[in-house]
């Protein structure tokens, strides 16, 4: 029966394996093959050095750093954005280890036994003396707390402290193959005195100039002609100038739910007659609770905080006093009413010194130590032998909390008695707590906020839905009849949603549509549909309908001639104006030596600029190619037409001045600049080199 079971499990690809050959007798063997490979590699992550990373090895590293990230934080990667820095510092490990360390060893560089002991066991490495989990008492490297957490390896039954030192072990072993590197890379970029002196002669040296420019013509010039060999000449031998990522073009509607105007009157007057009881409740907790989006907060305000809540609720809370509520508030798609329950004037901010208390009867330990402290024991000392691991840093004395930036259940340190120790209970243990300073005054209140979203019904749900529908059933899958059905609703009133269609260019990476985000459903269908085709209805978030057409595919690469043909077409066409513009006014200006004479016959006139040098060359009011011809013209001789890139230049340098405000202390700080640039680009250009491909876009 278990070997049946296994059969069953395998029976699609004993299908596959049975049906191939007869396969091969139809379909040229090559294609079979490329059609396997391409459906496989469709499914990795990315290649790296020519090694497939499938998504299962990837998932395996994102778990190992989320793991990481949650013993190095205490909280798991819940955001996107943790999330994403996870997935990166997976990516950059797998980098590493299939390119990065393979090349650096190929370079002749190596990381010995004897080295590796060196740097950890002794503290060399900056990333073993820096860490918190090997310090001492003071706080500084210590190396009998780097042997007391290695000897408690094996006896750590979770293996968390093994997987960490193992990470730890990793990234110096790493970071000392990216030393070495980085070293060669310094070392063999070398200056001689020489191109030192010539960098600060050239950026010391400024001019004076007079010039007459006259601009390039947005006109098209039809006497220009760029041929399609030319074209593909240009092509030919810039071919690297066109490299692109994949890339869709569509065009999609998007019909986005909100409510309708009954369904805001009949949510406003569920609110007014619940607004009766939220001013009256003795309860305010327990009715936010039954009935708000909002709960209650004991956070303090002061004028302006609530403006992001609503600017109506803000000025209420901000004019009025304690026991006042608001009349019903609307704000956007949002129902609100505040109610003043406190006012005083407090302090903005406190300082304070704290102790964390974990473990079992971690509040009547707190309690117990509260009353050494109040009889005269040291804090520090109290904190370092009783303090939760992690949470007390000796030497420091504590923290400064914002009234309205206080961790959930701290609050009382704004009304806390300065020098008195005192107890708060949170999940999990207990803080000790003492103020030892205390900000400047202010009125700060604290408020309950009702708050009621008002959401679309499902009778409105539903007719966005239908209108979803009605465009995806006239578009029946093809790009031509969505283009007729767009055109044909959009002509039709609707109350419900207008029909507009959206043009895009699209990558696996997009994931905003719009103001809609996180919308990869819509991304992964027009890269897994050809050109020509249009989408059923995509639910994105539940109350976002899009429907979808795929204009053109754009394949990773070289994009092909036909594609570029325009911009290629463009830049030869800008570089022969350019050319004839010059040769034009060369003609007009034959045989005048003055430049007023110049500007009259170009029908310009003469301006003048100071100070021009190679430093300016990053300021967008100068045109390059004129300040590069302006440094080797001689000195009170008219020079030109100089073809730029916004106009044509005619010019003569009135003066020039060598200046001593670049030293050699700036040439040093461009070339450690330069040092640190090259640096960040080693690895960048290896994976270019090794044509590595990340497809993580594709799956997060």
């Amino acid at each position: 029966m278990a070997v049946l079971e296994k059969l069953r499990g395998w029976g699609i690809v004993l299908s596959i394996l049975v049906a191939l050959p007869l396969l091969l007798f139809i379909i040229d063997p090559s294609q079979v093959i490329q059609a396997v490979e391409s459906l496989s590699s469709k499914y990795d992550v990315g290649v790296i050095s020519g090694k497939s990373i499938s998504y299962a090895d990837f998932q395996q590293e994102v778990d190992r750093f989320g793991k990481l990230h949650e013993m190095m934080t205490g909280s798991s990667a819940s955001s996107e954005e943790a999330q994403k820095q996870v997935r990166d510092a997976a990516w950059q490990s797998l980098v590493d280890k299939h390119l990065f360390l393979k090349n650096a060893q190929a370079a002749g560089i190596n990381v010995g036994l004897a080295e590796m002991s060196e740097l950890t066991r002794g503290g060399e490495s900056p990333i073993i003396s820096g860490n918190p989990a090997f310090a001492g008492e003071d706080g500084s490297f210590s190396p009998e707390a780097l042997s007391e957490f290695v000897g408690n390896l094996d006896s750590d039954a979770s293996g968390n402290m093994k997987l960490y030192w193992d990470y730890v072990q990793s990234a110096v072993y790493t970071a000392q193959y990216y030393s070495k590197y980085n070293a060669i890379l310094s070392a063999s970029d070398f200056e001689n005195p020489l191109m030192k002196t010539r960098a600060i002669e050239e950026n010391n040296v400024t001019s004076d100039v007079d010039f007459v420019m006259v601009p390039h013509s947005y006109v098209k010039d039809t006497t220009i002609v760029i041929a399609d060999a030319a074209v593909k000449k240009y092509y030919a031998s810039h071919k690297d100038l066109f490299r692109q990522q994949a890339s869709r073009d569509i065009e999609y509607v998007v019909y986005q739910v909100v409510p309708s105007a009954a369904d805001i009157d009949k949510q406003t007057g569920e609110f007014e007659a619940l607004q009766e009881e939220f001013a009256s409740s003795d309860n305010l907790k327990a009715f936010l609770q039954r009935n708000s989006d909002r709960q209650l907060s004991s956070t303090w305000y002061k004028e302006g905080d609530l403006r992001s809540v609503s600017r109506e609720v803000d000025d209420f809370v901000a004019g009025n006093g304690a026991g006042a509520v608001s009349p019903v508030i609307r704000s956007g798609n949002s129902l609100f009413a505040a109610k003043v329950t406190e006012s005083r004037s407090l302090p903005v901010s406190a300082d304070v010194r704290y102790i964390v208390i974990s473990g079992d009867n971690a509040q009547h330990r707190a309690d117990s130590l509260v009353k050494a402290l109040r009889g005269g024991a040291d804090f520090q000392s109290v904190a370092v032998l009783n303090g939760a691991p992690g949470s007390v840093e000796p030497g420091v004395q504590g923290t400064t909390f914002r009234y309205n930036n206080i961790p959930e259940g701290l609050e009382s340190v704004i009304t806390a008695k300065k020098g008195v120790p005192y107890t708060v209970s949170v999940p999990g243990g207990a803080y000790i707590l003492e103020v030892t300073g205390f900000g400047e005054n202010a009125t700060l209140k604290q408020a309950a906020i009702f708050e009621k979203e008002i959401v679309a019904s499902q009778e409105t749900f539903n007719a966005f839905y239908n209108h979803a529908n009605r465009l995806s059933t006239l578009a029946a899958g093809s790009v031509k009849n969505f283009s007729a059905a767009v055109d044909s609703l959009s002509k039709v009133p609707n109350a419900v949603a207008a029909t507009y269609a959206h043009p895009m260019t699209i990558y696996e990476s997009t994931d905003s549509y719009g103001a809609i985000d996180h919308a990869k459903e819509v991304t992964r269908w027009a890269f897994d549909n050809k050109p020509g085709k249009v989408s059923g209805i995509i639910t994105v978030g539940n109350n976002s309908f899009f429907v979808v057409a795929v204009k053109a595919a754009h394949k990773e690469g070289i994009a092909p001639v036909e594609e570029v043909a325009e911009t290629i077409k463009n830049r030869l066409y800008a570089d022969e104006y350019s050319a004839k513009h010059a040769a034009d006014i060369a003609e007009k200006i034959a045989g005048k030596s003055d430049l007023n004479e110049i500007a009259e016959a170009l029908g310009s006139s003469v301006s003048s600029q100071s100070g021009i040098s190679f430093a300016t060359l990053g300021s967008r009011q100068n045109d390059p190619k004129f300040i590069g011809a302006v440094a080797a013209a001689k000195e009170g001789e008219i020079t030109g037409p100089v073809a730029g890139n916004f106009g044509t230049y005619v010019f003569k340098v009135t003066s020039r001045e060598t200046l001593s405000h670049y030293t050699e202390d700036d040439a040093l700080q461009a070339r450690e600049q330069m040092a640190a640039r090259k640096a960040q680009m080693l690895v960048p250009v290896m994976m270019d080199d090794a044509d590595v491909k990340d497809n993580r876009a594709r799956f997060y």
